[in-house]
């Protein structure tokens, strides 16, 4: 899934390699995107390997890219590295209504990327660091606490990207420091562009598709409590699927 953001302080972090959701321009604020899915009750992480610290080949990956939750599916793939990516899910009625808006207006990904705030874009890294990576989220989510989340209204990055997304209002500072907390460690990497949380709504579209999304949702609110955060993998099949989720302030 991928939903990046160019431009001045717009970057948005998700997993999803080749599938990317990027957005450069003004930080307009920002929301979350993907399919029906919960806020997600946490869950213990998948680990099937040794653990031992490497980020992709070494090379950080470029922040183009906006995680997504969606229904656990067991991953099917099992080469040696993975593209993992965090996202903070959106939970019901809200993200069958962004899906059905990312659908309406044509983006062709929105059935692999359902809607989220992402924490931390498409990453790989070798499937041996499974169990490192496991309770590196495990521990970045026992030291935070449940927070409320309050999206309203469109914004959009273009000229410089043709990305329209909803805005975060309330939950911006706790998914700064989220982001920070999970983008260290044995998920260390660079980021080509500042963080900023958002949910995208529209992506890779007409300039007419654009314009019909951020009009469109323009009114759009959703107000929920933030419990937990997931991990997703990528399959290039499927799309995003969820291996994990993280309760927040777990011991």
């Amino acid at each position: 899934m991928s939903d990046g953001a160019p431009g001045r302080a717009v970057s948005d972090g998700a997993p999803g390699r080749a599938v990317s959701d990027g957005a450069p321009g003004r930080a307009v604020s920002d929301g979350a995107p993907g399919r029906a899915v919960s806020d997600g009750a946490p869950g213990r992480a998948v680990s099937d390997g040794a653990p031992r610290r490497a980020v992709s080949d070494g090379a950080p990956r470029r922040a183009v890219s906006d995680g997504a939750p969606g229904r656990a599916v067991s991953v099917g793939d099992l080469s040696a590295q993975l593209t993992l990516g965090v996202v903070i899910s959106i939970p019901q009625p809200h993200a069958t209504t962004l899906t059905a808006w990312r659908r309406r207006v044509g983006d062709p990904l929105y059935a692999q990327i359902p809607p989220h705030v992402t924490l931390l874009p498409p990453t790989d890294i070798e499937r041996s660091d499974l169990a490192d990576v496991d309770k590196h989220l495990q521990e970045a989510a026992a030291r935070s606490a449940p927070f409320p989340m309050h999206l309203a209204g469109t914004g959009t990055f273009r000229p410089l990207s043709p990305v329209v997304f909803i805005q975060v209002a309330r939950g911006l500072g706790e998914c700064e420091m989220l982001e920070s907390a999970i983008r260290s460690g044995p998920l260390e990497r660079e980021l080509e562009f500042p963080y900023h949380p958002h949910v995208t709504v529209a992506h890779h579209v007409s300039d007419e598709a654009l314009d019909a999304a951020y009009e469109g949702l323009s009114d759009f609110v959703a107000r929920f409590a933030v419990r937990s955060f997931q991990l997703f993998e990528h399959d290039r099949d499927r799309g995003w699927l969820l291996r994990s989720a993280y309760e927040l302030g777990s011991t």
